[in-house]
């Protein structure tokens, strides 16, 4: 009788188990989901382009102690590397591509950026304020 009960009971109790683990799945994931568009609604980007080996704009005002998106969008046929010392941040974009770098937050002041492959042309800097942003 005992076998005869297991053979009965144990897919039952496999499928209450598929069943409750999925609906924990389900839950998570809208919850994760949920969090996702909070926080992207909330995200602040703020676009640089690269064009003829120059920064566009060459200073961005951006506001203080607020986490940030810089998207850097090369519009040149030619790779370009996003270098800043102060900033400790590097990232190579392509030829008419675009990158994200993550940023913030920022103490007020000016950082410093160039382009490691034309670093005569390419300079910028950060201004980070207080007072807003454009």
């Amino acid at each position: 009788m005992t076998r005869q009960f297991f053979k009965i009971t144990t897919p039952v109790l496999r499928l209450a188990l598929l069943l409750s683990l999925g609906g924990f799945w389900v839950v998570t994931s809208m919850a994760s989901a949920k969090n996702q568009t909070a926080e992207s609604a909330e995200a602040l980007v703020f676009t640089l382009r690269i064009k003829d080996h120059l920064f566009i704009p060459a200073e961005l005002l951006v506001p203080a102690n607020t986490r940030f998106r810089l998207r850097i969008v090369n519009e040149d046929a030619t790779a370009e590397e996003f270098e800043s010392a102060s900033l400790n941040r590097e990232k190579v974009i392509m030829g008419r591509s675009e990158g994200i770098i993550h940023l913030g937050p920022l103490a007020p002041g000016e950082y410093s950026f160039f382009g490691e492959f034309n670093p005569r042309t390419a300079l910028g800097r950060l201004i980070v304020s207080e007072t807003g942003h454009d």
